[in-house]
């Protein structure tokens, strides 16, 4: 007999609109937004946008800067929920840009496990 897994219906219609697979990040960052500087995390991050945590409330289609060290990226708002923030980015990241933030993310969590 041969098992088959129907995906729940929340899970597909996510997974259906990605246009870019997501690396999981744990990354501290700034977002520059209506002429504040708000510290955030990053949750996880793909080439065309990103998902973080974010203290203050933004409006979907705002114009933001997101500042993680030694990158640098515009990005508008497309969403905001339970404190989540998801960004659709002005310019695709090539994969090694991707893939260095996904290394950073890896040594800092060694960092942190290692001071503990």
């Amino acid at each position: 007999m041969i098992a088959i897994t129907v995906p729940s219906p929340e899970v597909s219609a996510h997974a259906d609109r990605r246009a870019y697979p997501r690396v999981a990040l744990a990354l501290p960052a700034f977002l520059q937004a209506n002429a504040g500087r708000h510290s955030v995390q990053l949750v996880d991050l793909s080439a065309g946008g990103a998902k973080l945590t974010c203290p203050v409330s933004l409006s979907a289609g705002t114009a933001v800067m997101l500042d993680c060290g030694t990158f640098r990226c515009g990005a508008v708002v497309r969403w905001q929920t339970g404190g989540y923030l998801g960004l659709c980015f002005e310019s695709e990241l090539d994969a090694r840009e991707v893939s260095a933030l996904a290394e950073r993310s890896k040594a800092l969590a060694s960092l942190m496990k290692a001071r503990e």
